[in-house]
């Protein structure tokens, strides 16, 4: 390896046509403004990238033999192009059957990919512009938010277009960030000191579908840009550090039923935010909703089944224009049954460009508010009765606020309660005198009574 004052030295073939001498380009500039040298010899560098042709045989031959090249001179070798892609006599991958030994392999225009690659076997040079600032958590940058809890966005966007709703006109289709990213961001964090990892976006549940769940890296493996790749993977990193990974924006789509029995198990948090909005069908099709009230609650008994202990948070709009009577109770019903854990509502309110404007319908402002706070009487019923159930059970706290070491108490979350939206755990006077307590950390509590949306408990 070069001396740590040098920058690290990458090897670069190009072989091909010019649209992969162009996706080269694109790797090479990368390269470049991340800080990494080229070199001119195999030998001379610490990795090697060869940028493959498939076409026809004489230039598969040729790849085959560069690498092979590499492999000999050089030993780590990343692979990209057209004949990464392809397969080989044994239905695998054409690349990794001929030369096992290769650190990686991907497909055409796959700069990220590539670089996820490079990151993960000849980490980046310093980055005076990232590394020294003040606070930050390296390449996660600066956060707003305390230093042991923080928002990881997974995507940008979305391909829905609820009637009520104009973020897509403001933010476009959903655009998943590369896998890569999303982990490297996620890890840097966790390193920082970060113990709970809040995953957001405007739809979850849709990540990759806008790259066809595309094959990324990370740490030089293949993994599919998909939610539940994704969250087996944050789930792999935030245990290594005993932290928490909680999902916001998750529509009940099917595939989530796939993430239960990782909350199950405790490896993420059995907490989801799911936005519902309504339940009556006719309002969810006026509103453009994805699913079905009939489903979502079907899906929630399912969910239940699996992993008992989850607590599911939402959003609803009551008063949505041609909302009756008989369709807001139907809602009041809904929420009776499903047991929302925390439920919030708005009374719909129009917004300048959404499509609901023009619905027939439209409610006085005092019905809006009327039901509203019908609503919120069911759902704060509901939500007190499930505190009411955790009076006597023990359970584990992340302490926000802990003045004096906590001597008197603080103030924590549990499981249940995302910060800033949900309740929080009143902490009492421990009763064990050398017990401390410091923000950032996570204690043991028992909870002994409820007051409002928060829980009491004393620190064991």
């Amino acid at each position: 390896m070069n001396p740590p004052t040098q920058p690290p030295k990458i090897g670069f073939v190009s072989l091909g046509c010019p649209k992969a001498l162009t996706d080269s380009e694109l790797i090479l500039t990368q390269l470049s403004a991340e800080g990494y040298q080229t070199a001119k010899t195999f030998d001379g560098a610490d990795l090697v990238i060869v940028n493959t042709c498939g076409f026809i045989d004489d230039a598969v031959k040729e790849s085959l033999d560069t690498i092979g090249e590499a492999l000999a001179e050089n030993g780590k070798v990343i692979v990209t192009g057209c004949l990464g892609a392809k397969s080989g006599s044994d239905g695998g991958n054409l690349v990794k059957e001929i030369h096992p030994s290769v650190l990686a392999v991907t497909g055409p225009h796959a700069t990220q990919e590539v670089m996820d690659a490079v990151h993960a076997h000849l980490p980046k040079p310093h980055d005076p512009f990232l590394d020294l600032v003040p606070g930050a958590f390296g390449q996660a940058g600066l956060k707003l938010t305390p230093r042991h809890y923080a928002y990881l966005k997974i995507s940008e966007g979305c391909n829905h277009r609820c009637t009520f709703c104009i973020i897509p006109s403001m933010r476009g289709d959903l655009v998943s960030r590369p896998v890569g990213d999303v982990l490297a961001e996620a890890r840097a964090l966790l390193e920082g000191g970060v113990k709970e990892l809040l995953v957001i976006s405007q739809d979850t549940s849709a990540y990759g579908v806008d790259v066809k769940y595309r094959t990324g890296f990370w740490e030089g493996k293949p993994m599919r840009t998909r939610m539940l790749e994704l969250v087996q993977a944050l789930a792999d990193l935030a245990e290594a550090h005993g932290a928490w990974v909680r999902l916001h924006y998750v529509y009940p789509y099917p595939h989530v039923d796939e993430i239960i029995p990782l909350m199950a198990t405790g490896r993420v948090l059995p907490y989801l935010d799911v936005p519902f909005q309504h339940s009556h069908p006719d309002v969810l099709r006026r509103m453009k909703r994805p699913a079905s009230g009939e489903k979502n609650l079907e899906r929630l008994q399912r969910w239940r089944e699996v992993c008992p202990q989850l607590v599911i948070r939402s959003t609803f709009i009551a008063g949505f224009p041609g909302e009756t009577e008989d369709e807001f109770e139907h809602l009041l019903e809904f929420l009776r049954a499903a047991q929302i854990d925390r439920a919030g509502c708005f009374a719909y309110s129009p917004v300048a460009g959404a499509a609901a404007n023009e619905l027939p319908g439209m409610l006085p402002e005092q019905v809006r508010e009327e039901r509203r706070a019908r609503f919120m009487a069911v759902a704060e019923a509901v939500s007190a009765e499930k505190l009411r159930l955790r009076i006597g059970s023990t359970m584990q706290v992340l302490v926000d606020s802990a003045p004096a070491l906590g001597r008197k108490g603080g103030l924590g979350r549990s499981y249940a309660d995302a910060p800033e939206i949900d309740g929080l755990v009143r902490l009492l006077a421990p009763e064990k005198i050398s017990k401390t307590m410091k923000a950032g950390e996570f204690t043991r509590a028992r909870i002994v009574d409820t007051q409002g949306h928060d829980l009491v408990a004393v620190p064991v």
